[in-house]
């Protein structure tokens, strides 16, 4: 059986605030989503894994280009 994360698992799962997470997902930053089942949506956890492993550090400025 598949198993997805829901919002509020993947900030358990990073240590976030569920709060976060939201408003990753409004700004584009979560990577799409693996389902959806109406109006819920799911990301297997090797997505979240990944993107995490990706994603800049703490205070990383990522609008800045370099000159």
């Amino acid at each position: 059986m598949i198993r997805y994360l829901s919002r509020g698992e993947i900030a358990e799962r990073l240590g976030l605030t569920l709060g976060t997470i939201k408003s990753y997902d409004l700004r584009g930053y979560l990577p799409a989503a693996d389902a959806q089942i109406g109006r819920n949506f799911g990301w297997l956890p090797e997505t979240i894994d990944a993107w995490n492993e990706s994603r800049p550090g703490r205070g990383a400025r990522t609008d800045l280009e370099e000159s």
